[in-house]
């Protein structure tokens, strides 16, 4: 339980990273942290391949594809410009409400755990033959609509560096002149 609780905490410090640093890069290796501390939870809780999935989808391939997109983008930390000055304050107000709503929730409604023989009985269909085959075979159009979300998301990512590359001029984004095409 201490164990839990540890991880618990340093998933929630990750957690803040990622929405409260300034620079993108770094919150996004926040989130590789919490990803990677959740795939430690998920050892301690005897779901291998479920940690295995996670450092290997959500810690490796997505967190990757984020980072190409945030380098492709550009991005850089905010620059403190105040657009919408009540936004941050309802957004902080938002957060707080809704995590004294969790706790408020957590501390009124103290029901017991399940017992072992139900926890088993739930863990023991997380295997990865029983997740793939109710992956391909029962959610097999959400999983290659999922393929397509993430291939639109791409050629967004593309067609906003290319209209910023017209905005600024390439010289500006590549660090090279702009050359014009000749015939051959």
């Amino acid at each position: 339980m201490l164990t839990f609780f540890l991880l618990a905490a340093v998933m929630v410090l990750g957690a803040l990273g990622v929405i409260t640093l300034r620079q993108p890069v770094h919150a996004a290796l926040a989130l590789v942290g919490t990803l990677l501390t959740l795939a430690v939870t998920y050892v301690t809780l005897q779901a291998h391949f479920l940690a295995a999935i996670q450092v290997i989808v959500y810690a490796g391939a997505i967190m990757v594809l984020f980072l190409f997109v945030i380098m492709l983008l550009n991005v850089e930390g905010d620059e403190g410009t105040v657009r919408l000055a009540w936004v941050r304050p309802a957004a902080y107000l938002t957060g707080v409400v809704a995590a004294a709503g969790v706790a408020l929730t957590a501390f009124l409604d103290a029901r017991q755990l399940p017992d072992a023989q139900v926890i088993t009985a739930a863990l023991a269909g997380g295997g990865a033959g029983a997740l793939g085959g109710v992956l391909f075979n029962q959610f097999v159009l959400a999983f290659q609509l999922v393929g397509v979300l993430l291939l639109t998301g791409i050629v967004g990512a593309v067609s906003l560096v290319e209209r910023s590359a017209r905005e600024k001029g390439d010289e500006e984004v590549f660090g090279e002149p702009e050359r014009e095409l000749t015939r051959v």
